[in-house]
């Protein structure tokens, strides 16, 4: 990789309109105020790298979960599945992934599978990293049906600044890990629920990166991890 690759990524054409908007909107504060015109610089920058949409390297041996998002895992525990997913009452081991307004937020298929359900149910914008987000905040669910016949649930969460989910693939979508899926503005969370029996292979507080972190591995018996801070 080059210095200016470090620096300069791909952006995801969703945000072209936000980022041209900020820039006009810069121009005119410089002619009103310099000052305004830098911050709106910085902001117009900031609004890029949300937007970003680096290129990642996904494992792809059978069985491993990746991480749908980049951020810091918030939450592991036993969570029932949205009820709209049509995925039974039965508790799963769930992951939440939390994102800030500085991580990328193009969202990633965790596993290669078909889109058998896709669902979205509107609802309030409380802060996401809260447990009641996922019943309570506005969301769109996935239900990924996986060849040896296990189900897996993505589900993007807006949070309290993010008021719009995207989600680019419909019902009957093959989907390979690491393929995108979806991006949610701006700031916001992703739940994954584990099938059952599977344990999550990431700590709370770690951070993973969408399309490249394992969070778990169907066919291994490890335990859950446990972290420590370091």
């Amino acid at each position: 990789m080059t210095m200016l690759g470090t620096f300069i990524k791909p952006m995801h054409p969703e945000g072209w309109r936000f980022v041209a908007a900020f820039a006009a909107a810069s121009a005119v504060l410089f002619w009103l105020w310099a000052p305004l015109g830098w911050v709106a610089v910085g902001l117009t920058v900031w609004c890029y790298y949300f937007f970003r949409d680096p290129v990642r390297v996904t494992p792809t041996r059978p069985g491993l979960v990746i991480s749908p998002a980049d951020g810091v895992v918030s939450q592991i525990g036993p969570a029932v599945p949205p009820e709209e997913l049509g995925m039974g009452l039965e508790p799963l081991t769930r992951v939440s992934v939390f994102m800030n307004v500085f991580n990328c937020h193009v969202n990633r298929s965790p596993v290669p599978a078909r889109v058998s359900r896709r669902c979205y149910r509107p609802g309030k914008f409380l802060n996401a990293s809260l447990d009641k987000a996922s019943e309570h905040n506005e969301r769109m669910s996935l239900c990924l049906a996986m060849e040896d016949g296990r189900q897996l649930a993505v589900v993007q969460i807006a949070g309290l600044v993010a008021r719009r989910i995207l989600c680019f693939v419909d019902e009957g979508a093959a989907l390979e890990a690491g393929d995108r899926f979806g991006l949610i503005r701006f700031g916001s969370r992703v739940d994954v629920y584990l099938p059952p029996g599977v344990a999550p292979l990431v700590a709370l507080g770690q951070s993973t990166i969408a399309g490249e972190t394992v969070i778990a591995d169907l066919g291994s018996d490890e335990p859950a991890r446990q972290g420590r801070p370091a």
